[in-house]
């Protein structure tokens, strides 16, 4: 049988990277017998790099100020070999959540900004590449860009410094940048922000869009994807960017449509397995695929909250969580590389 593995990342606890290689060991156990193919996937949240890193260009490593000003280094990829030299960033390498150092809380997620994706943008620039691709997510911050904007010299220097280069936004985000259904009140929550918090950063954000708008001259805010990474996306569209779908960059860039037809299996999975992993993810995204090629799904994740009705609903052959295997989330965390293998090979054991 001819099994595809390509998880995305499993949150803070495994890349995806890590994630297809502990399903792989851990299949591999239990049917020696399989041809594996590992093609670790991602949405351009964290993982981005990582990902294409195994396919293409040159990492490249840079000290940027992290979410709360701190240096963290960045990694971002030089692809020389492409026919308009590109560079790949994260912005989570810089900003992401995992670079606070602790649990976000409201002053973390009012105080977190976007100064090193900037640093990274300029680190691109001067290596003289024609187009850069920034994939967005897992963000600590809600600053509307304005760290990144800041750290190229303000909107006017910004606008001229990406005058002629072709930007990409990779992000599977659709949210706007204010309101009900913005950065603030639907990422916001997730990165500490508590109701009070939540109206400041609203607040800010509203006073920032004006500032946007002029670099645009017209109102991005309203665009897909403007809510991204705290409305990182709004910056990144004023500046010119085009906004495509992170999965669809990195299922390009790794063959994902060719290796998909010629499989068996698709064996695909993430850190919590909902229903918003069925409204457009890339666990989604590769189950349709599978479905069109006539190859069953298996779901490998830190958690199901799906019933065994609306998984058989969704087509998908199954769906398991580490958490079931380990005995507790602790575990399933602290140890997850070791309990998703483990998992990996006891469904391959009763796999037929």
């Amino acid at each position: 049988m001819r099994v595809l593995i390509a998880p995305d990342s499993f949150g803070d606890t495994l890349s995806a990277v890590e994630a297809a290689a502990a399903i792989a060991a851990g299949w591999s156990g239990a049917r020696g017998g399989d041809e594996l193919i590992s093609a670790p996937q991602s949405d351009g949240g964290p993982g981005f790099v990582d990902v294409l890193a195994s396919r293409l260009g040159v990492v490249q490593t840079e000290t940027v100020a992290g979410p709360l000003g701190a240096s963290v280094t960045a990694s971002w990829l030089l692809d020389e070999q492409a026919p308009v030299p590109t560079a790949y960033l994260e912005c989570a390498q810089a900003c992401g959540l995992h670079q606070l150092g602790g649990g976000p809380t409201p002053r973390t997620a009012l105080a977190a900004d976007t100064r090193g994706v900037g640093r990274l943008l300029a680190a691109a620039l001067e290596r003289g590449v024609g187009r850069i691709v920034v994939g967005l997510g897992g963000s600590a911050t809600t600053d509307g860009g304005s760290g990144l904007i800041a750290e190229l010299g303000g909107p006017a220097r910004a606008a001229d410094r990406l005058s002629g280069v072709e930007l990409v936004v990779a992000s599977d985000v659709e949210n706007p940048l204010l309101g009900e259904l913005g950065a603030a009140h639907v990422f916001g929550p997730q990165k500490g922000a508590d109701a009070p918090t939540v109206e400041l950063l609203e607040e800010r954000l509203r006073r920032w869009a004006p500032v946007l708008e002029s670099i645009a001259g017209r109102d991005v805010g309203d665009e897909a994807g403007a809510g991204a990474a705290g409305g990182l996306g709004a910056a990144l569209l004023g500046l010119g960017g085009r906004r495509v779908s992170g999965a669809t960059v990195v299922a390009e860039a790794t063959g994902l449509a060719e290796a998909v037809a010629g499989a068996d299996l698709v064996i695909t999975g993430e850190g919590r397995f909902d229903t918003q992993t069925l409204r457009g993810k890339v666990v989604s995204a590769l189950h349709g695929a599978a479905s069109a090629a006539g190859a069953r799904t298996l779901v490998l994740a830190g958690q199901v909250s799906l019933s065994e009705a609306e998984i058989a609903d969704a087509g998908i052959a199954g769906a398991y969580a580490i958490v079931d295997i380990a005995g507790s989330v602790r575990l399933a965390m602290d140890d997850a590389g070791n309990q998703l293998a483990r998992l990996a090979e006891s469904v391959a054991r009763s796999w037929t």
